[in-house]
């Protein structure tokens, strides 16, 4: 069975948030460069809030992308884009009104971007829908932060224009601005927690939820080639995922959640891995495919089920919140590292 592991929608995605992460560190750097340069206390204290937003936000994108799952370059156009902005915020020749417009811009683009991304997302399928959804949050903030822009500019333009300040009342109106569009963005994107960092147990549960979802998606379609592009992707998700528990979760765990417990997990993912190797050599339109997958299903709801009950449970128990976001920041690192290997060794 060849597996189409990466179509051209889910590529195109992948491009798009890797978009987005090269303009998320451009956000960064531009809002440090303002803060240094403006003069004002509320604008400079507006501009630290949403520096440590974007921070914050990055954060949240980094753990999209992995959660997503396949990788992208961006797009040159975007990357020249990012290089003649820069030149442009570390020059003389624009004013600061000037400099914080060509920001507004930027924020307008990456709010588009992520609300695209969201858009197509729920054209491709659930599982993509899944992966992306802490994305929300960052979508909404940008949103946010455009009209909070809005008032800088006003107070920026009225001072360089008359030398005088803008009338009192500007940032009340600019978070009355914030306050109205939040029914707007918040029908049309869903807020995630906001958490700045999730922990262990988030990052797992979006794993769950992610495979869950391409079982469902592969039960709904009698599509030989869509079936091979969904257990294309139930492969990849779950041989990374076991092997990044096995490296960071399991170890880490096995002193307080007993180590027959442990065992036990380690058994049912090594259980799923040769059904996954046997599936994978199969038809897609056998009834032993059917059969085998049907099988790798329960055997992940059975793990799943005991990971988010009495594991979980343990790691609350057992670990400080500090210690939970660690191990979330380890296993995306792991799964980060291994969804690069796997890709290498396919190419």
């Amino acid at each position: 069975m060849v597996m189409a592991l990466d179509d051209a929608k889910r590529t195109a995605i992948a491009s798009k948030l890797a978009d987005m992460k090269e303009v998320q560190n451009l956000l960064i750097a531009n809002e440090q460069k303002l803060i240094s340069a403006c003069n004002d206390d509320d604008t400079r204290d507006h501009l630290r809030h949403m520096l440590d937003d974007d921070q914050k936000n990055m954060g949240i994108l980094d753990t999209v992308i992995v959660q997503y799952g396949v990788s992208g370059e961006p797009e040159e156009t975007v990357k020249k884009m990012v290089g003649k902005i820069q030149e442009m915020m570390e020059g003389s020749e624009l004013s600061l009104y000037e400099k914080v417009f060509q920001h507004e811009l930027l924020k307008h683009q990456q709010t588009m971007t992520g609300l695209l991304i969201h858009k197509a997302a729920q054209v491709v399928g659930a599982d993509v829908e899944a992966a992306i959804t802490p994305l929300n949050t960052i979508n909404f903030e940008n949103r946010a932060h455009q009209e909070q822009l809005k008032g800088v500019l006003e107070l920026l333009g009225v001072y360089e224009l008359t030398g005088q300040e803008a009338k009192q009342g500007l940032w009340a109106r600019v978070q009355d601005a914030v306050a109205a569009i939040s029914g707007v963005a918040g029908s049309a994107v869903t807020q995630s927690s906001d958490k700045s960092d999730m922990n262990i147990q988030d990052i797992i549960r979006l794993d769950h939820n992610k495979v869950n979802m391409l079982f469902g998606q592969i039960e709904g379609t009698n599509d030989p080639e869509k079936i091979q592009e969904y257990f294309g992707q139930i492969y990849k998700d779950l041989i990374v995922h076991s092997k990044a528990e096995e490296q960071v979760v399991y170890p880490a765990v096995r002193s307080f959640y007993g180590e027959d417990n442990t065992q036990e997990l380690y058994d049912e993912q090594a259980g799923m891995t040769v059904l996954l190797d046997e599936l994978k050599s199969s038809t897609p339109t056998s009834e032993s495919f059917k059969s085998k997958l049907q099988q790798l299903k329960d055997m992940v709801t059975d793990h799943v089920r005991q990971e988010e009950s009495t594991m979980f449970t343990a790691i609350r128990n057992n670990c400080s919140e500090d210690q939970q976001e660690q191990l979330a920041t380890q296993f995306k690192s792991a799964k980060r590292q291994l969804q690069e290997d796997m890709a290498a060794s396919m190419s």
